[in-house]
């Protein structure tokens, strides 16, 4: 199954916070949109890699999604070695995507650095022939994405290129609310953490609202890129 978009997040949860609205809009634009967690977030405060499982598979009905699968890494503790890029690389050249989007770049948590930068080594691996890989029994064929972009986790990184969500913000926090266990619960007795505060839940949309405003929009969400981003004309620009 080949598929436009291919997004990758090292736990559930991080591909709906990051780039919920975006991955809405490409799917109601008929583009084929696929997610990979590298995790089932089994180190997570709150809930079990049991109700990670399904709330991911909820939040995927949410967003609408092709297909979304989990490689079962370690969380916390996979590294950005052999072992792990060719896993990566088997999903690049089993879905064939002409863009990628992953992690941010540098962030809180250890793993979102980590996985950014493990897909990003995969994404150019993946286009070495020299590289064999199966999925099967059956021999794989090269394959590199033309665009890695990098969506924005919990800091405040600047971004290259913005993407209006503007009618597609109610899904990205529905999708998000789908992670019961995650975020605030004013009737939760589970032990309080960065992420679990009304005001981490509230920022999601203030802060997609701010870059909305900054681009001229009402909603937007932020991506670093790894290359410069062509255009034909200057009048492709909002």
């Amino acid at each position: 199954m080949k598929l436009d978009i291919l997004v990758f997040g090292a736990h559930p949860d991080d591909i709906e916070l990051g780039c919920g609205g975006t991955v809405a809009k490409e799917i109601a634009n008929g583009k084929k949109v696929g997610l990979i967690d590298l995790t089932r977030g089994e180190l997570g405060t709150r809930g079990t890699a049991k109700t990670r499982d399904q709330e991911a598979n909820d939040a995927s009905k949410i967003l609408g999604v092709t297909v979304r699968e989990n490689l079962g890494f370690a969380d916390g503790f996979f590294i950005n070695d052999k072992e792990h890029q060719l896993k990566v690389i088997e999903m690049v050249r089993k879905y064939q995507p002409e863009i990628v989007l992953c992690n941010a770049i540098d962030d809180r948590h250890i793993d979102h650095g980590k996985g950014s930068k493990l897909v990003s080594d995969a994404c150019f691996l993946s286009g070495l022939l020299k590289i064999e890989t199966d999925l099967d029994g059956k021999a794989q064929d090269k394959w590199r994405p033309k665009q890695v972009y990098h969506y924005i986790q919990w800091k405040n990184l600047e971004p290259d290129l913005a993407v209006d969500i503007s009618g597609y913000i109610d899904i990205k926090m529905a999708s998000v609310a789908a992670y019961k266990t995650q975020f605030y619960d004013p009737n939760s007795k589970e032990p309080q953490t960065p992420i679990t505060s009304k005001n981490f839940t509230d920022s999601i949309k203030y802060r997609a609202r701010d870059l909305g405003r900054l681009i001229g929009v009402d909603y937007a969400e932020g991506f670093t890129v790894e290359r410069h981003v062509a255009v034909d004309s200057l009048f492709d620009l909002k």
